[in-house]
């Protein structure tokens, strides 16, 4: 009977298993038995039997007998799979044979030992049956085990006894065990209303017992639930495969921490491809399919390839994580890929190449399944993803057969022949809404090396492949599909170097490509109008752009060199000026792509991590931007960019800042002043604050506007000043010596939280803790001291998901937090000590170098000091506490994180409101940010600096003498 176990699948996976132990050629049934041998355990518990006082005792020394025979079988299976002596396919087998034997012992032990029946009727019949995963005859360590108990009629006393000690067995063995008892005839009828139930049948295996009963539901079910339904169940699991993959991994199958067994181009693919060919051709092996015509030797070799790569993985993903353990997160990749057999190469990381391989392994399984379902849409009659139009029903479309809505040709000899229409044939596809029909994009694959230097240098190609980057037909779809035939990469070789690219962090999402690919389907849909509410300036803005095709290069070419030594920006420009020209472009044009891929970033930093309220930031910027032109393609492809980075990383935050970047450089490009007009500006944002406060006394109204200097009237518009007027007058009469006011900014999708106290040294620091404190991140600062020495800051917050900080217990508790902090009754470090908790294991495995650069350059006033480390919970009160302990005052800050990377940018100036210029104060500055990064949250929380001397100044003596810790502020604004 032990042949029985033998899985049902092809002739690769079964010659694996005859590689020895150490060498080639032993025997499988040598190689499995030194797995577990049934025979003599069966030997040993027959003697226990014996033996025993009675049945408990008997039971304890089974289950230990037992229990030790899984742990060496499942070790010495280990140690194969690791040593390199078995592959994945062969040891989801062995542990899948492993499982066997120790079940039909544990049924052979109850059925014949505790339950013995001499003279059994036609009721008293059981069947053991393997369905599920474990029917197929492949499981990870991890996996369920699905038992199917086969009744011929309705379950008898003793055949529930049975079922019962066997499960009790299982589960003390340390099993999960899913299980269902039945008659043949419920399998059935469930089967005919339930596509898991049918799909879980689909795979049932005899296991042990009545193997008459088994093969009776088998035939059964071949005649009656599969002879018929075929369509039916197509529809089922291809629906059921779309769902998977947006609930695990969104609809990409090249997410960075990808699910390997539910995710797209995951295990579950290929099992439900090896489903729908058992469903529909009746075959029990892929190798089958060959002869079906549906695969050809090369695809099959692909497909096992691919299922021992995904099992030798899965298996090691479960052993290593000592659970059922299915996504492949940052820390397990870094842990797996000298697991797995991968070393650093020519300055690529390990973890780095295993990823790329991960991901190339994926994109095999997607080939696979196109060709596979697009060969049973075509038998079945289903739609492929386009609207059939009418007009397919010709027989020719610009040179090309239509065989129901996919084109197609004569043969390979077409492609070999004519290697221009494998470039055509996706452009034809495109501009008709066609699908490829998969004989072609196997023909095209076979004929790949066509695509060679004469034909990338052809001008007729070059124009066919610019055609389709800016069609107004959806160029993802088409450049995806040319991606995954392997048709991109070799048309244009950069582009095919970062096929199946990962980058190494937890900013990016996606591969390389898949993120090209992805910003390039999001400028199409800035252009059509469907991003307006998300990006209402680019979309409006776009329309004005005079070159698309410099736009659609530039978004295809902006991140073409990543993986290469040196700055990716620059390398990715001189690729630019090579490949432009190839493409029909001008110089000008040439000149203009190239420049946007060498400051695609720039805009980004700009917004991100400088103040725009600045005006040497504006002059700068527009210095580099020069025309009104490129600020508009920057400004879109900053936009492509970011959004095609993840789900949750373009936020309305981003977003308003963008905007507001966007239009002062405008304003600037297109003549206007930015210090000629700072006292204008200044003025009509006084009047209209006055305006807006009609009903105040003119007096009030007056003594109000002389407490602001120029950068508040500047960087807040009327309707915030008017409500900081407000809040002012309020807590001045009311003589609270602190006012917390939240309001959630739902434009920017942020929490507004702003504090009005009396100013001092510190002061932004201590807030930053309380904020810390209660789980809050900080997006951005605006820190203000008013002309009588009380300070105006106001924090942008969100959550620790970075949705909008704004459920009124966690509003409340952050408003007594700050004034407990402010108080002294709390000091945030102790605090933040008691709350801290280790980062999570997927997030050690990230290194970031810390580093601190000062500018003082960047602005005017202010010395611009910019620190880069990793980020963890109370980094900013760490950096705010250093830079206070240095006698700084932060006029305002700029926060950014991108994944496990923190970016802080302060403005900062010294107590007389100057710069800071001295070499031996900047290298303390950087030596006490840089300790800041380095340090946990264990360094002893001292007292608060001294106030720095101040000098007065000479303008206005009484307004610095009262402004403390902030003095001389109105001198330097």
């Amino acid at each position: 009977m032990d042949a029985a176990v033998l899985p049902e699948g092809g002739g690769a996976e079964r010659r694996r298993a005859t590689k020895a132990q150490g060498g080639a050629g032993a025997p499988v049934s040598r190689r499995r038995r030194a797995i577990v041998d049934r025979s003599k355990l069966q030997e040993r518990i027959t003697a226990i039997c014996l033996r025993a006082s009675g049945p408990e005792r008997a039971r304890a020394e089974i289950l230990e007998l037992l229990k030790d025979a899984l742990q060496r079988g499942r070790g010495l299976l280990r140690q194969r799979l690791e040593a390199g002596e078995a592959g994945g396919i062969e040891t989801a087998r062995g542990l899948c044979f492993l499982t066997d034997q120790v079940v039909r012992l544990v049924y052979d032990h109850v059925a014949k030992d505790l339950y013995p029946l001499h003279n059994p009727s036609t009721a008293e019949r059981l069947a053991l049956v393997a369905v599920g995963g474990f029917g197929r005859g492949e499981l990870a360590p991890g996996s369920d085990v699905d038992l199917l108990f086969l009744l011929p009629y309705k379950i008898t006393p003793r055949s529930e006894q049975v079922v019962e000690a066997v499960l009790y067995f299982l589960w003390d063995l340390g099993f999960k065990v899913g299980h269902a008892t039945r008659s043949v005839d419920d399998c059935l009828r469930q089967a005919r209303g339930d596509q898991t139930i049918s799909t879980n049948l689909l795979e049932m295996r005899f296991l042990w017992g009545d193997q008459k009963l088994y093969l009776e539901l088998k035939k059964r079910y071949d005649g009656e639930v599969r002879s018929g339904f075929e369509a039916a169940f197509i529809e089922a699991k291809l629906t059921e495969r779309d769902r998977r993959h947006k609930r695990f991994g969104e609809g990409s199958r090249y997410v960075l921490e990808p699910n390997i067994k539910e995710g797209k181009g995951g295990l579950r693919d290929l099992q439900t491809l090896f489903w729908l060919a058992k469903f529909v051709y009746g075959v029990d092996s892929v190798q089958r399919l060959i002869d079906r015509g549906v695969f050809t030797r090369a695809e099959a070799r692909r497909f096992d390839k691919a299922l021992d790569f995904f099992w030798a993985l899965r298996c090691l993903l479960h052993w290593t994580t000592g659970r059922a353990e299915e996504r492949l997160t940052f820390d397990l990749q870094a842990q797996l890929a000298p697991a797995m057999g991968y070393t650093a190469h020519a300055g690529t990381r390990a973890v780095e190449r295993f990823m790329k391989h991960y991901f190339l392994m994926a994109k095999d399984v997607g080939a696979l399944t196109r060709i596979f379902c697009a060969q049973l849409e075509a038998q079945y009659n289903r739609r492929s993803r386009f609207r059939l139009p009418s007009f397919t029903r010709r027989r020719r479309i610009e040179g090309f057969k239509v065989e129901g809505d996919r084109l197609c040709v004569e043969g390979p000899e077409r492609f070999r022949d004519k290697p221009l229409d494998i470039l055509r044939i996706f452009r034809v596809a495109q501009k008709h809404e066609l699908d490829i029909h998969p004989d072609a994009l196997r023909w095209i694959t076979q004929n790949l090396k066509r695509i060679d230097l004469k034909l990338r240098e052809d001008p007729e190609a070059n124009r066919i492949f610019l055609e389709i980057l800016t069609s107004e037909q959806d160029p993802e779809v088409a450049l995806r599909r040319m991606n995954e035939a392997g048709v991109f990469g070799r048309f244009v070789p950069d582009f095919g170097r970062v096929v199946s690219q990962m980058q190494f962090n937890m900013y990016h999402h996606y591969t390389v490509d898949e993120h090209t690919i992805f910003a390039i389907g999001i400028l199409h849909a800035i252009e059509r109008g469907r991003l307006a509410k998300e990006a209402p300036i680019a979309s409006e803005i776009v329309s004005k752009v005079i070159s698309r095709r410099v736009l659609y290069v530039a978004v295809l070419l902006h991140d073409i060199a990543k993986g290469r030594p040196g700055d990716h920006s620059e390398v990715g420009a001189k690729i630019a000026l090579r490949l432009c020209p190839r493409l029909g472009f001008t110089e000008e044009e040439t000149e203009t792509v190239a420049w946007l891929v060498l400051y695609h970033l720039r805009m980004s930093d700009t917004a991100f991590k400088r103040d725009i309220d600045e005006p040497q930031t504006i002059r700068d910027f527009a210095e580099l931007v020069q025309s009104t032109e490129r600020l508009r393609l920057l400004l879109v492809l900053t936009v492509a960019d970011i959004r095609a980075v993840g789900p949750n990383v373009w936020t309305a935050w981003k977003a308003a800042l963008l905007r507001e970047l966007y239009w002062r450089t405008e304003e600037l490009l297109s003549g206007g002043m930015i210090t000629e007009g700072r006292e204008r500006r200044v003025e009509a944002a006084k009047k209209a604050l006055a305006a807006a406060l009609a009903d105040w006394p003119a007096a009030a109204v007056k003594r109000h506007l002389d407490k602001g200097y120029p950068s508040y009237w500047l960087s807040l518009d009327t309707e915030t000043h008017a409500r900081h007027a407000r809040m002012i007058r309020d807590a001045d009469a009311g003589g609270r010596p602190l006012t917390v006011e939240t309001r959630i900014d739902r434009y920017r999708e942020v929490t507004e939280v702003t504090i009005y106290t009396a100013d001092h040294p510190g002061l932004m620091n201590r807030i930053a803790g309380a904020l810390a404190i209660c789980g809050a991140s900080v997006e951005g600062a605006r820190i203000f001291t008013l002309a009588d020495g009380m300070a105006l800051d106001i924090f942008y917050i969100v959550d620790a998901n970075g949705g909008a900080f704004d459920k009124p217990n966690k509003l409340a508790q952050l408003a007594a937090t700050v004034e407990q902090t402010l108080a002294g009754r709390l000091r945030p470090l102790q605090e933040l000590k008691k709350l801290a908790s280790p980062l999570p294991s997927r997030l050690e495995v990230f290194t970031v170098t810390p580093r601190v650069l000062i500018d003082n350059k960047a602005s005017r006033r202010h010395t611009v000091v910019e620190v880069n480390g990793r980020d963890r919970p109370g980094l900013l009160y760490r950096l705010t506490w250093a830079l206070t302990r240095q006698n700084l005052i932060i006029d305002s800050a700029k926060i950014a994180t991108f994944g496990e990377r923190a970016i802080d940018v302060f403005y900062v100036h010294d107590a007389l409101g100057g710069k800071i210029e001295a070499e031996a104060k900047l290298k303390r500055i950087r030596a006490a940010l840089l300790e800041a990064l380095d340090a946990g949250l264990c360094q002893a929380e001292g007292a608060p600096p001294r106030p720095a001397a101040t000098k007065p100044a000479a303008a206005k003596p009484a307004k610095a003498a009262a402004k403390g810790g902030k003095a001389a502020k109105a001198a330097q604004q």
